[in-house]
């Protein structure tokens, strides 16, 4: 898988205390990967990475990407070899209430990432992710190129657009050769072991674990919803590529998204994972949404990963929703035990269907 690219190598994972850093970590440690994890501290509780134990499973670094001496001294100590950088200030109503810290964590945070990267000479490949806020939106019925305009209205999309900016002229400047180096922007993720904050599935599960309505403030808005392990397999693909020194995807950025039929209102969404739930009696209720400007439409084209990468998308919106509530379930109903077993066992199971599909990072 991925071409046996991560077995034995170190790899350090920015981020790794987060919703996807936990399941990236998780599958790198299937993939025989020596894991290094670099996070400022658990974000919430409960938390996938401490549900999934992965503290006993790799080494776990405490650090503020903002304090560069800090993450110089970790990238020297672990000395990777191939680097995900993940960390980020991620939620659009925190950025407004505290812009400062979502500018410093997502825009100099990823400066002070890449220029560890420009002073840490065992690292030959890296992957930033970023997120599909980085683009101007505009609510086009299409999907988002990469080469459109970058930006947005609030503090966390234009944080996400001048980190992209800074990824650009870093590699630009400095990694033309190597390390080989690429970003990512993706969005709307889902699945089982997210308890963020303002974020609509987990505001879902914890309300109806509680019997009580989840608050929902724009049940129209349209998402092409995707789960976790669809652009995890496009970084894990595309570090692979970039290992391999493959020319076409060294500097570039690529968007990873599911297919159009997947986008859904939030409404749609909560109906369908109420479907899942064990307690039939769910509820939801409007929420006031203030002065926050929220859009109502946002989808990426993926055609540059297909034709470049040969990736896609593989899961449907019911297949999405079974598997996330698949794992809500399971973790409301016995806690912590069995879940790291389960999510190896998702994560086999949609590497499998991959296969079947004939993708070729499965090889």
């Amino acid at each position: 898988m991925f071409l046996n690219t991560y077995k034995g190598k170190r790899v350090l994972v920015i981020g790794h205390t987060g919703f996807k850093g936990s399941w990236l970590c998780s599958w790198l440690d299937q993939l025989g990967a020596h894991v290094y994890g670099f996070s400022s501290n658990i974000p919430t509780n409960p938390s996938n990475f401490e549900v999934l134990g992965l503290k006993e499973r790799l080494i776990d670094i405490q650090g503020d990407i903002r304090d560069r001496k800090q993450l110089l001294r970790t990238m020297q100590d672990s000395e990777p070899e191939i680097v995900f950088h993940l960390a980020a200030q991620s939620l659009v109503r925190k950025s407004y209430n505290n812009p400062a810290e979502t500018f410093e964590t997502n825009t100099l945070g990823t400066m002070n990432v890449l220029e560890c990267i420009r002073m840490c000479p065992s690292v030959q490949v890296a992957v930033i992710i970023t997120s599909d806020k980085c683009y101007r939106n505009l609510e086009w019925t299409w999907g988002y190129r990469e080469t459109d305009l970058l930006g947005g209205e609030d503090p966390y999309s234009a944080s996400k657009g001048c980190a992209e900016l800074i990824i650009y002229s870093y590699i630009k400047s400095f990694f033309q050769d190597n390390p080989r180096i690429a970003s990512t922007r993706a969005g709307n993720v889902i699945g089982g072991g997210d308890w963020a904050e303002d974020r609509i599935v987990p505001d879902a599960v914890r309300s109806w674990s509680q019997g009580e309505p989840v608050n929902i403030r724009n049940p129209y808005a349209t998402r092409p919803w995707q789960h976790v392990l669809e652009p995890l397999s496009g970084y894990l693909w595309l570090g692979a590529k970039l290992w391999g020194n493959d020319q076409a995807v060294i500097g570039e950025s690529f968007n990873f998204g599911p297919d159009a039929s997947t986008s859904q209102t939030v409404e749609q969404l909560l109906s369908a994972i109420a479907r899942h739930w064990q307690v039939a009696d769910w509820k939801v209720q409007k929420a006031e949404s203030g002065d926050l400007k929220e859009s109502n439409l946002l989808k990426l084209c993926c055609d540059k990963a297909l034709s470049t990468l040969n990736w896609r998308a593989i899961l449907s919106f019911e297949e999405t929703v079974a598997i996330t509530a698949e794992w809500y379930n399971a973790y409301y109903e016995s806690g912590k035990n069995g879940m790291a077993e389960l999510t190896n066992r998702q994560i086999g199971e949609y590497a499998t269907k991959a296969k079947v599909e004939g993708l070729l990072w499965t090889e």
